[in-house]
Parts: C-alpha cells; structure tokens; sequence
C-alpha cells in the first residue's frame, strides 16, 4: 500500500453583511468570508491537501480565480472534482484534519453539521473528518475579525 500526506492552508477575508460559508454549511454571521468563489476556507484547505497529497499541484492551478467559470461557485462543487481527479489516480481518503482560525463566531455548534455535510460530499465516514476550531487570542488579522485561516492534514492511500 502507497500512503500519502498532503497540507493545506487558505485565508480570506471577512466582509459585514457577506453570507458566511464554511465546511459546506452556511452559519448566520454577521460578516462572511469573500473571494472568487464562496470563500469556504475548510473546502479549499481540503481540495489543497488533497491534491497535495496526490502531487497534483493546487486549488488555484486547477480553478483559477481568474476564469469566470469558478466566480461564485459553492466550493463543494471544486472539493467534489478534486476528489474525482485524486480518485482517477487510484487514491482514496484515509482522514483528514482540518483547524479553523475564527475569533467570532464560535464553531462548535456547527461542527457536527460540517462533517455530515463534508462526509457526503466526499463519500467518506464522518469519523475520518475531524474539525477543530480555535482563536488567534486577539493577535493578528483573526484576532482583529479581519479576516479567517485554516490549515489541513490530508492522508491518502493507493
């Protein structure tokens, strides 16, 4: 058996009013990540530890910001195509570990939410996905609410 590990990490930035998407679902917040598409940072660390893992290069080689077809777009739709393509290479998804940087809002509640959602759009069991969250302690772009961070852990088998 072939094992693989890939990492991810992505940030946007928080707009008032901007619908807020994040692990599939959307959470009610008064400010919301922005970006060519809809911003979900867990999607897009997981499409980039994905394709990490497989030596497949990034989300952005694959999606560019600059083609029109991705503006907008619901990142499941790119995390589901990431895991067609990473399948194709006779890989499949042992666990992923995804951290979530946010000061506000808190993400415990939505946690469970996130897996069931991200479980199915991966067609993996709920238990090969954990979530974490945590804060910035106030420092930096997260603690100021400007912005939001995640990294990611992806193991891949052949």
């Amino acid at each position: 058996m072939k094992i693989r590990v890939g990492q991810g990490y992505d940030v946007h930035k928080l707009v008032e009013g901007h619908p807020f998407w994040l692990g599939g679902i959307q959470i009610p917040h008064t400010h919301g990540a922005f970006g060519h598409s809809d911003a979900d940072v867990v999607c897009h660390v997981l499409c980039d530890a994905l394709l990490g893992a497989a030596n497949m290069r990034n989300i952005g080689y694959h999606f560019s910001d600059k083609d029109p077809r991705w503006k907008g777009v619901d990142s499941k739709v790119l995390l589901a195509e990431v895991l067609r393509m990473v399948r194709a290479e006779g890989y499949e998804v042992s666990n992923v570990d995804v951290t979530v940087v946010l000061q506000e809002p808190k993400l415990n509640p939505h946690i469970p939410a996130m897996k069931t959602c991200l479980a199915g759009v991966m067609a993996i069991p709920e238990e090969d996905i954990s979530i974490k969250a945590t804060t910035s302690e106030h420092l930096g772009f997260v603690g100021r609410q400007e912005g939001i961070a995640a990294h990611c852990v992806a193991l891949i088998h052949k």
